[in-house]
């Protein structure tokens, strides 16, 4: 743009100097051959479009919670290359690849010009950039790294696009991020998350809190069953050996409807951290109660089974009460049952503190006080 017009400013002076044109005409533009001759380079403008400041760290921070980024544009290679380094996308003394769209598909299509998924898996693992790339070239790279069966987890991919020309891939990919401002309606409607900013850095934030919704529910399965395993052991059992609920129905109720309505708002409004983008992600086939969640479950359901029938066959010897074994199905309550009932209660409400983490972490009071409904509850 800019060396274009200074082109023209030269066009115009040399033109007047050979012809002497008269103030306020101007020369014939349809006569090519004489405009463009004896010109005189005034200056050549170089326009870089740069790269945001946050970006570089918001690639890394996706790196580090095991997010590949690949950068597809229509762009020349050197330029592709170079933003890419400056994004952090291609780091130096790596063997990643830079290809464009020609090389790329001369790579992964046979002599009959198919797309061979054996040919693809051999280039997508290390390709970071594809430059001079065409619409149907993002589509191939979305379809076949979700068909690709290189890894036991199928590959999750998101893409994001402004254009009208992104919508299949935005369509075909697992999540679709459009642009607010810049994108289109067609963009828009294939995709399924819209970036009102229309900057990279939303992404890591959207990763965040999807990861923060799935941990919470994790939070919470991890508490419920805990509640759930003692307190239909402690029935069930007690009515076999006592013929009795140590738990009366008014007191289940009260657990179930305080306790766990409670706890799934205390644990459920826990703040998005940095914490999160530390780890990788959860594979599509996990299963959402993990080994660690399980051993958690089972460990404190048979402390608290320990805890409760030693009270239930020992603790009025213990603290010298009556018993409140055998008495009368409508007997009045007993002191016995009551400490019972208590102390359940307490190592519950603790174990919500103990539900805090799902990860195997050791300190259950990090960030305690960063939710004021959690210590409110």
């Amino acid at each position: 743009g800019g060396g274009g017009g200074g082109g023209g400013g030269a066009t115009a002076s040399a033109k007047a100097n050979e012809i002497k044109l008269e103030e306020g005409s101007e020369p014939d533009w349809e006569d090519e051959a004489s405009i463009v001759c004896k010109l005189t380079c005034l200056c050549i403008v170089g326009i870089e479009d740069p790269v945001r400041p946050e970006v570089p760290e918001a690639i890394k921070r996706c790196q580090r919670a095991g997010i590949t980024v690949r950068m597809v544009t229509g762009d020349n290679v050197n330029t592709a290359r170079s933003i890419a380094i400056k994004c952090g996308i291609v780091t130096p003394g790596e063997e990643w690849l830079v290809l464009e769209g020609k090389e790329f598909n001369r790579r992964i299509r046979d002599e009959s010009g198919e797309v061979q998924q054996h040919l693809f898996d051999k280039v997508w693992p290390r390709l970071r950039v594809l430059a001079r790339s065409s619409p149907s070239d993002k589509y191939v790279l979305v379809k076949h790294i979700i068909e690709s069966k290189l890894n036991p987890n199928r590959e999750v991919v998101a893409v994001t696009g402004d254009g009208t020309n992104d919508g299949p891939a935005l369509k075909k990919a697992d999540v679709g991020f459009a642009m607010g401002i810049a994108g289109t309606d067609v963009a828009k409607e294939a995709s399924d998350i819209i970036l009102t900013d229309d900057n990279f850095s939303s992404i890591v934030k959207a990763v965040m809190w999807g990861r923060n919704v799935y941990d919470s529910i994790a939070k919470f399965l991890q508490f419920q069953l805990t509640v759930n395993v003692v307190a239909v052991i402690v029935a069930f059992i007690g009515a076999c050996a006592i013929e009795d609920s140590p738990l009366k129905a008014v007191q289940m109720l009260w657990v179930n409807l305080i306790m766990d309505t409670l706890a799934s708002l205390a644990l459920a409004t826990e703040m998005p951290t940095q914490d999160l983008l530390l780890r990788r992600p959860y594979g599509r086939t996990k299963p959402l109660i993990s080994r660690t969640m399980m051993k958690n479950i089972i460990g404190h359901a048979l402390y608290q089974l320990t805890v409760i029938f030693f009270l239930l066959f020992f603790g009025h010897r213990m603290f010298d009460i009556d018993s409140g074994l055998g008495t009368p199905l409508h007997a009045p309550p007993s002191q016995h049952f009551t400490i019972i009932f208590n102390t359940f209660v307490m190592m519950t409400l603790f174990n919500e503190i103990n539900s805090r983490k799902i990860h195997g972490e050791r300190n259950i009071f990090q960030g305690l006080f960063t939710n004021p409904i959690f210590y409110s509850i």
